[in-house]
């Protein structure tokens, strides 16, 4: 299995639909060479920011082999492959390495909400299945549950490819706790663990006390802005990095004024970039919402 050390700005980009629903291929390589262009360290295509719950098999292919392509190996490409049914999520981890996928993200299995043994046993079996690096993706706010530190480490322990953790619970404590865990007091071969932040917003105060990074939604409208942001807190010019915290923060928090990708997507059609198109039960940016996220925008110097 290639070891990859995940860190740094790592886009969750938007999947671009035509008016009519249909994937806008074109669109997406100009995300891509966008991305690309603003410096990041990797892209996570088919996440929850993708609207991956609507695509079918085929639409989930086509669109990893594409980004594979136009990315050409040089940043990681990371597949989104989740599913609370685990031979599901074998199987759509298949789809993604047979595209060309570097590595897996895999949320915690939402609804049925397994026990932390049955999560071990969850990550096992993918990764016997699938010879790629996973990242967990803990994210309470759409999954029902939160997984805790102590299983997080469990996991990455039992389960050896399991290389980093998004951390979308919004605890820094609970992030810190990982963190302590896996440098302090892990064994050798979690040294390399990484803990990526799950919220634009937390990524600085997180890299401050041993985060990595994050996969990022506002890196959508604004790669090469937040790429700066993270380079710069990861070389320690901690002044630096927070004058691009707070310039982004507005951004960064008006894209959940209502359900992501919702806003984004509003804000990516705004700059030219994709159709403001997205797949029911998503539906587009309420008017009464527009002014202030081309505002933020504005702000951030992206209009």
């Amino acid at each position: 299995m290639r070891k990859i050390n995940f860190f740094g700005s790592i886009p969750a980009i938007v999947t671009p639909f035509k008016k009519n629903g249909d994937l806008d291929l074109e669109a997406l390589d100009r995300i891509v060479e966008y991305q690309l262009a603003g410096g990041v360290d990797g892209i996570v295509v088919a996440g929850s920011t993708g609207e991956a719950a609507t695509l079918n098999e085929e639409e989930y292919a086509e669109i990893v082999r594409r980004v594979v392509k136009k990315v050409s190996g040089k940043v990681p490409v990371v597949a989104g492959a989740g599913s609370n049914d685990t031979k599901k999520a074998i199987h759509f981890s298949k789809l993604a390495k047979d595209a060309g996928a570097d590595a897996l993200l895999h949320v915690t299995p939402y609804y049925n909400k397994p026990t932390p043994t049955g999560l071990v046993l969850h990550y096992q079996a993918i990764s016997k299945a699938v010879d790629l690096p996973i990242i967990i993706y803990n994210v309470p706010g759409r999954t029902g549950s939160n997984v805790s530190p102590q299983v997080i480490v469990r996991i990455a322990r039992e389960v050896p490819a399991v290389v980093a953790v998004k951390e979308a619970s919004g605890s820094l404590p609970q992030m810190m706790e990982i963190i302590s865990e896996v440098s302090q007091n892990g064994s050798k071969e979690l040294e390399n663990f990484s803990v990526l932040s799950g919220d634009d917003s937390l990524t600085l105060p997180l890299m401050a006390v041993g985060g990595r990074g994050c996969i990022s939604v506002v890196a959508n409208e604004a790669p090469k802005l937040f790429s700066d942001m993270v380079h710069l807190a990861l070389s320690g010019d901690w002044k630096g990095a927070a004058k691009l915290h707070y310039l982004l923060l507005p951004l960064m928090n008006i894209n959940f004024i209502e359900s992501n990708p919702i806003p984004v997507k509003a804000a990516m059609s705004m700059m030219g970039l994709v159709e403001n198109s997205l797949r029911l039960p998503l539906t587009s940016l309420e008017e009464k919402n527009r002014a202030q996220v081309e505002k933020a925008l504005q702000g951030a110097g992206l209009l």
